[in-house]
């Protein structure tokens, strides 16, 4: 084995810690000024967001491809497009109508909902996944199951006879 496998690159360690903290520090930076909404899941484009970000981080830091001053800019401009996206939803209704997906009932009082189930292109198999997941023993107990606009299934059980809320399933596609 040769040893220049190991130790080709070595003169790059003092380069990588540096560029690693520069990095850290600007996404400290940029968290603070636009928020930690910044790495939510909440939308579509927050989702979208946090993987770039984390994308060009780890591009700037392992492969210097963008340079690190590129890297940490195009961080910033996904930050503030970001913050403009989320800035324009909260204070349009038009906007997050166009903007946002709906999230969509798969399952109602312990029926599965097949033609939502076939829309959102979710297998029975992954729904039985995220029912167990959630705990459910028994179909009779799920209120509600909910495709949620970031992808995440979110599952509404008990074992009592009390009915959801009409304000948590407001803006569900049913």
């Amino acid at each position: 084995m040769k040893l220049d496998y190991f130790t080709k690159d070595i003169g790059m360690v003092p380069e990588i810690i540096i560029g690693t903290t520069v990095v850290y520090i600007a996404v400290i930076i940029f968290t603070r000024i636009f928020g930690l909404k910044s790495f939510s899941k909440m939308t579509g484009f927050d989702f979208v967001n946090t993987v770039a970000i984390g994308n060009l981080i780890g591009m700037t830091i392992a492969t210097s491809n963008p340079k690190l001053l590129l890297g940490i800019l195009l961080i910033g401009l996904l930050y503030l497009a970001n913050y403009l996206v989320s800035l324009l939803r909260f204070r349009s209704k038009t906007a997050r109508k166009h903007l946002d997906n709906s999230p969509v009932l798969i399952m109602r009082d312990g029926q599965i909902l097949y033609d939502n189930l076939n829309k959102v292109e979710i297998t029975e198999n992954e729904l039985r996944g995220k029912l167990r997941e959630a705990n459910v023993i028994r179909l009779n107990e799920v209120k509600a199951v909910v495709l949620e606009t970031t992808g995440d299934v979110s599952v509404l059980h008990g074992d009592d006879d009390k009915e959801i809320e009409a304000y948590i399933l407001e803006d569900v596609e049913i």
